[in-house]
């Protein structure tokens, strides 16, 4: 039986095409081209059935690719390669050369493939994404909010430990609406503050004028309209999940590892992790695990590979949060290595047990065991009624039990 392929060079306007026999590819190969319109499309998918094609390989150009592979989901195999594993030679490079190189290398088995998931899963990655963006925008607003009170000699940030907290968001809001009298303001603030009322009134007998005012007045409604954004987002990260409840308990089992990065791991891996076979695969795939640049026996560098960014700043959040569990394996195990290996090196080492751990966790359906010293049971308790809390907080009903310790036997 005749194994046909197809492979598209993929650009913004338009898409060059060849359609060879993999048996046979020294053989005619169809070259053909169509646009990237919803009507081509259509025409592409039925024309590829006419030729009795069964794969379709293309590169991961950009954004471009993905309006293809929704067209051609379905009937077809399809194959995303990495776009620089096809890379012509300097001066060799033409739109149905690059269709032809893709297909033989494709063929041969020299192409470095792309995962992408199905259409459930891509819909989890939207959701999170979104929400890390939005989480960015409002550290930019903050940063922009602190620079504008530095120009107006204003020094709040210096008293308070969270400028878009209740206490700072209460005397922002009162300078945006004209209120500058330090007597005033201090009366908006918590008493909890860990200052004097005299040295925060200091701190706020600056010079701020009227552009001041309303710049402060517009990134406050900037601020109000991204924390809305951020809210329906989290609701509708919690829908899309709500049938992984139990891969979600099981993640937050782990230290470091809260509900929202679980389900930031969750949409970037899959509920099951079942397109990495092995932790190693999915380590490499992270970005996590060492890299390898060897000659003449030598290893000339152990940089790792750039991997999913948005898992990799996840992984090195959650490391840095572990190593920081009291009485856990990754506090004992970090404990262990930063002299030898310093700050970043140790937590990137953590960040690659963890993925390990993750690995086991969502693909062989495991729960975490915690090999560290005994844990003190107020703490374990104060941490399951954290978890639960943000687990309401979704929407999720979960009945949480303390972390599983191994065994003495096991500890020895």
């Amino acid at each position: 039986m005749r194994r046909m392929i197809a492979s598209l060079d993929v650009h913004k306007r338009m898409l060059m095409l060849i359609v060879g026999d993999a048996d046979a590819l020294q053989g005619e190969l169809r070259k053909t081209r169509f646009l990237t319109t919803p009507s081509d499309l259509e025409r592409l998918k039925q024309w590829l059935l006419d030729q009795g094609v069964s794969e379709v390989v293309m590169e991961s150009t950009a954004q471009y690719w993905k309006p293809i592979w929704l067209a051609l989901e379905g009937p077809f195999k399809l194959v995303l390669a990495q776009a620089w594993s096809n890379r012509a030679r300097p001066g060799k490079k033409a739109d149905f050369k690059d269709a032809e190189r893709l297909l033989r290398r494709f063929v041969a088995g020299e192409l470095v493939l792309s995962f992408v998931p199905d259409a459930e899963q891509r819909e989890m990655r939207s959701v999170t994404r979104r929400r890390e963006q939005l989480v960015s925008d409002r550290v930019r607003v903050q940063n922009q909010v602190e620079s504008l009170l530095e120009e107006t000699r204003i020094k709040l940030s210096s008293f308070v430990t969270d400028l878009f907290g209740s206490s700072g968001l209460r005397i922002l809001a009162a300078l945006a609406e004209g209120i500058t009298d330090p007597a005033q303001l201090v009366k908006l603030a918590d008493t909890r503050l860990k200052c004097t009322t005299e040295e925060l009134a200091d701190a706020l007998n600056g010079s701020i004028s009227t552009v001041h005012q309303k710049l402060l007045k517009q990134s406050l409604d900037q601020l109000d309209v991204i924390d809305r954004q951020i809210t329906e987002v989290v609701k509708m990260a919690g829908d899309l999940m709500a049938g992984h409840q139990d891969a979600l308990k099981r993640l937050a089992a782990i230290p470091g590892i809260r509900v929202v990065t679980a389900q930031h791991i969750i949409a970037e891996a899959g509920p099951t992790a079942s397109a990495f076979d092995s932790a190693a695969q999915f380590s490499s795939w992270v970005g996590a695990a060492p890299g390898r640049n060897e000659s003449a026996e030598v290893n000339k560098s152990s940089r790792c590979a750039k991997g999913n960014a948005h898992l990799r700043r996840v992984l090195c959040q959650a490391a840095q949060a572990a190593v920081r569990t009291k009485n856990s394996f990754f506090e004992s195990k970090f404990n262990r290595l930063i002299s030898r290996l310093g700050y970043p090196k140790a937590i990137w080492a953590i960040a690659r047990h963890l993925s390990v751990v993750i690995w086991k966790v969502l693909h062989q359906g495991e729960s975490y065991i915690e090999y560290g010293a005994p844990t003190n049971p107020q703490a374990a308790k104060r941490r399951i009624q954290r978890l639960q809390k943000e687990f309401r907080a979704l929407g999720y009903l979960v009945d949480l039990t303390p972390i599983t310790t191994a065994p003495e036997a096991s500890r020895a």
